[in-house]
């Protein structure tokens, strides 16, 4: 494989070091010194982001996107992140769902969600899945059990659907101008063949935004409660057809994973780590300890090498899923990517914090921030231990599934 960069890459590359370095970077701390709410939210990063490029990324040039490559978005989620990882998720979020209307949505509604998107530099994107009962058994649910996963319920009415029931933690929950919403339109059922999913906009009647939920990282990032009382969507509004369950951001379905939500939570975290790596070295080089400076001392010296080591092997794997996607190839390897991220992160932030120790109990901020938003990574896309449990649909051999998922289908298929 050739990991060269061309120049397409190399261009969206420098410019997202640039805005990092410009205007997300200079905001960061103070935005996350603001306990949760609204509060830490800035529309000007967002907008100013968005006449960039940013927020419209994987949206094809046919419909007026940027059209970018996975390995492209990757080296510029690794950049943003690097200035500041939930103001970085705040944009990907969007390239996250761009991907699944372009992937499974009709014209029409491609006609009527995609250019209003395009157009405007606040319209955010979200994905309503998780309920106050209904979390990791959304993405690996129970086989034939009706009484596991989301409980929404979406009864139909003449041309309509009528929505009832609560989602939490819904990503760009307060600030989202549209949301596909997973409803059970088939409580009898199995979320496999009882749910559907829905285009619902923010100024649909019914639906209104409830608490903003205050986190221990990616405070910048809204995560909120969604609210259904009655209200009204279109059965011009589904996603694909009644009863066929969930649709994942690349294409996928919920046992073979979200093609690009493993890649966009992976290159993220490496961002987060060549932050961390950058601040340590700039500490160890500039600091003395015991008459010499703390590069000088062996102990810090494998925890560096330690840092550069997980990172470079998390960004290799990155790239190496960025470019198989690339490539039209479905590799389920990103379950594995996805996992390594959280390891590598939470080991890189708390490596970081461990090299600053030579400033006794005095308080860093951004040294915590690193090691408070890793931790965010344990409880992304289902928890690691679901994501783990995944590991039963791959085909490995001697693998206990009947049900499996090549690790290449392409390498498969030959």
């Amino acid at each position: 494989m050739d990991f060269s960069l061309n120049e397409e890459q190399l261009t969206w590359q420098k410019k997202a070091r640039e805005f990092a370095n410009t205007k997300i970077r200079p905001i960061s701390m103070d935005r996350d010194q603001i306990e949760g709410g609204f509060g830490p939210w800035d529309w000007s990063v967002i907008e100013e982001g968005s006449k960039l490029g940013f927020r419209t990324q994987a949206v094809p040039k046919k419909w007026g996107g940027e059209g970018t490559g996975f390995v492209t978005q990757a080296l510029v989620m690794m950049e943003l992140a690097k200035g500041d990882s939930a103001i970085c998720k705040a944009f990907s979020q969007n390239w996250k769902w761009s991907h699944l209307i372009v992937n499974a949505c009709n014209e029409d509604q491609k006609e009527r969600f995609l250019k209003p998107f395009i157009k405007d530099h606040r319209y955010l994107i979200g994905r309503g899945i998780t309920e106050p009962n209904a979390g990791c058994d959304n993405r690996f649910p129970p086989k034939k059990d009706p009484e596991s996963g989301y409980k929404l319920k979406a009864e139909r009415d003449g041309d309509s659907w009528i929505l009832n029931g609560d989602k939490c933690f819904i990503a760009n929950g307060s600030v989202g101008s549209l949301f596909l919403l997973d409803a059970r339109t088939n409580a009898k059922v199995d979320i496999k063949r009882g749910g559907t999913l829905f285009l619902v906009p923010k100024d649909t009647p019914g639906f209104t935004v409830g608490k903003i939920f205050n986190k221990r990282g990616w405070r910048f990032y809204q995560n909120a409660e969604l609210i259904f009382e009655n209200a009204r969507v279109p059965h011009a509004n589904v996603i694909g057809n009644v009863g066929t369950g969930s649709v994942k951001a690349g294409g996928g379905d919920t046992t073979g994973g979200d093609l690009f939500g493993d890649l966009e939570l992976a290159a993220n975290a490496v961002g987060v780590c060549d932050d961390a790596i950058e601040m340590a070295m700039k500490f160890v080089d500039t600091q003395e300890k015991s008459g010499k400076y703390l590069i000088d001392h062996q102990l810090v010296q494998l925890s560096i090498s330690e840092m550069h080591m997980l990172t470079e092997a998390l960004r290799s794997l990155v790239m190496r899923v960025a470019w198989e996607h690339d490539q039209g190839k479905r590799s389920a390897i990103g379950v594995f990517m996805v996992n390594y991220s959280t390891d590598v992160i939470q080991k890189v932030t708390k490596l970081n914090m461990k090299v600053h120790g030579a400033e006794g109990i005095r308080i860093n901020p951004r040294v915590d921030k690193l090691v408070r938003d890793s931790m965010v990574w344990s409880h992304l896309a289902g928890d690691t231990v679901l994501r783990l449990k995944a590991v039963s649909k791959l085909d490995f051999p001697n693998a206990w599934s009947d049900k499996k998922i090549p690790l290449n289908t392409t390498q498969a298929a030959e």
